[in-house]
């Protein structure tokens, strides 16, 4: 199993290359999603402290669009499939920031 302490220091040894190359990064952006992953796994879940979510039932995506995404969200449990999302986007926002900015300003505008 690899360990908080295995990510650090593969994450050190990237950032100290001289001259980075697109497989450097490609692999430093992994290490920064599963980093990120393992602190959301340690964290206590927050407490809604108004009224609770626990009896409703999960909400299942209903997209209607030609595409193979599409297809495979619908039907499926929404928040099962934003946070596949958010670990794409994670990825993205490593690897490409530009095309992220302009992803989350169309969020912002819905």
């Amino acid at each position: 199993m690899i360990t908080h302490e295995d990510v650090q220091a593969a994450i050190a040894e990237c950032e100290g290359l001289r001259r980075p190359n697109a497989n450097t990064c490609l692999k430093l952006a992994a290490l920064y999603t599963i980093q990120n992953h393992m602190q959301t796994k340690t964290k206590e879940p927050q407490r809604n402290t108004g009224y609770s979510f626990a009896n409703q039932s999960p909400t299942k995506i209903m997209y209607q669009s030609e595409t193979e995404f599409g297809d495979i969200v619908t039907g499926k449990d929404a928040e099962d499939v934003f946070a596949v999302l958010d670990e794409l986007l994670t990825t993205v926002q490593v690897m490409v920031p530009r095309l992220y900015d302009a992803v989350i300003m169309k969020l912002k505008d819905i």
